[in-house]
């Protein structure tokens, strides 16, 4: 079943009302009365709701019953009968009144959660784009007849069980947090590199109705033994970036993996996931650089994070969005995304030239 074609590693902005319920001590999402000093006016989920937009539902009940207490760094919650962790990132001057976006973060097969702090800058982020980082701690996915273990539940062997917990521990994360600050429920995005992008596939789709937008990197649906595209219940906004197609395109390096004799196309992945958007009608971007399976080449302006786009995408696209619609569309893609991405699929002129990110065996001990 899992015999592979492919080894080898080669504006001032207006307060966000709230939604019901705010628990005690926390500042409802409407007590937005001023902006943190550093906080700029282009993202809109600083921007009121149109009267009678969509609002998202409260996220249900933790698994466990309660949470603990929430600190920055890591964090244990018991979800599913078991501990589990997560790195929680808070701008370092939470201004009063102020309401963050939520970010979850799915790292990659040969990273940890600590990884994507580190190499996203998520702190520097967070506190220049003032939003909450979640950054999610794998307890593993081993791939069915192997010895293979992909981090995260994605591929066509993983149970619906399997599955569904991994979605749960989703909804325990985001209700402790929900409970503890004061988070813009309408700004809560998913986002994964690489096998966390596959599981982020599987995310948008299973829980659309607590996200906003979702963004992969590196990552997709379908390609012979992950999970398909079955469809999200609401639109949802998205990035979808890879590192080249390779040959006959020319356009740099093939966006492969292979680790424990399984390999992964995510260039074939990266495109399946773009037609099941376009079916659906969900806006999205293509981004497509030249580099393989590498760390983004992201090339921010200057006194942006490295990322900052991809966190400004997510910012940009808040829940109460008409279907399929987008500031894009009118605006522009902004400064802080590369000149190789573009608005919907087979749009995005590739990346060119050298100056590629070092590879790296992503692939577990």
């Amino acid at each position: 079943m899992l015999a592979m074609l492919l080894v080898g590693c080669s504006q001032a902005s207006t307060p966000v009302p709230d939604q019901p319920d705010a628990p005690p001590g926390k500042q409802p999402d409407a007590a937005v009365s001023i902006d943190a000093p550093v906080t700029r006016a282009r993202y809109l989920c600083k921007q009121a709701p149109p009267a009678g937009a969509p609002m998202p539902p409260l996220p249900p009940a933790p698994t466990a019953g309660s949470c603990p207490t929430l600190s920055p760094g890591l964090n244990t919650v018991t979800s599913s009968n078991q501990p589990r962790q997560f790195i929680l990132v808070v701008p370092a001057d939470p201004q009063p009144g102020e309401v963050f976006p939520v970010l979850f973060m799915w790292h990659w097969i040969g990273g940890n959660a600590n990884s994507f702090l580190e190499k996203g800058d998520i702190q520097t982020a967070a506190d220049q784009q003032r939003f909450i980082g979640v950054i999610p701690v794998a307890i593993g996915a081993t791939v069915i007849g192997t010895s293979f273990d992909t981090r995260w539940p994605f591929d066509i062997s993983q149970s619906n069980d399997r599955m569904q917990k991994e979605f749960r521990f989703f909804d325990d994360m985001l209700s402790c947090v929900n409970a503890q600050y004061a988070i813009n429920r309408s700004c809560v995005s998913t986002i994964g590199v690489s096998a966390g992008a596959l599981f982020t596939g599987q995310l948008a789709q299973a829980r659309s109705q607590y996200l906003s937008s979702f963004v992969s990197l590196s990552g997709g649906v379908s390609a012979t033994w992950i999970k398909p595209w079955n469809q999200a219940a609401r639109k949802l906004p998205g990035v979808v970036l890879w590192g080249g197609d390779g040959p006959p395109q020319m356009d740099g390096v093939k966006d492969i993996l292979g680790c424990a004799g399984i390999g992964m196309d995510f260039s074939v992945a990266s495109k399946a996931l773009e037609e099941g958007l376009s079916d659906d009608a969900h806006f999205f971007i293509e981004c497509k650089h030249n580099c393989g399976h590498v760390e983004p080449p992201l090339e921010p302006p200057p006194g942006e994070s490295k990322y900052a786009g991809m966190w400004e995408f997510a910012m940009d696209h808040p829940y109460w969005l008409a279907p399929g619609d987008s500031p894009y569309k009118t605006e522009g893609l902004p400064p802080t995304l590369p000149a190789w991405c573009a608005i919907g699929a087979n749009n995005a002129t590739p990346r060119s030239g050298g100056g590629c990110p070092a590879a790296e065996n992503p692939c577990p001990n």
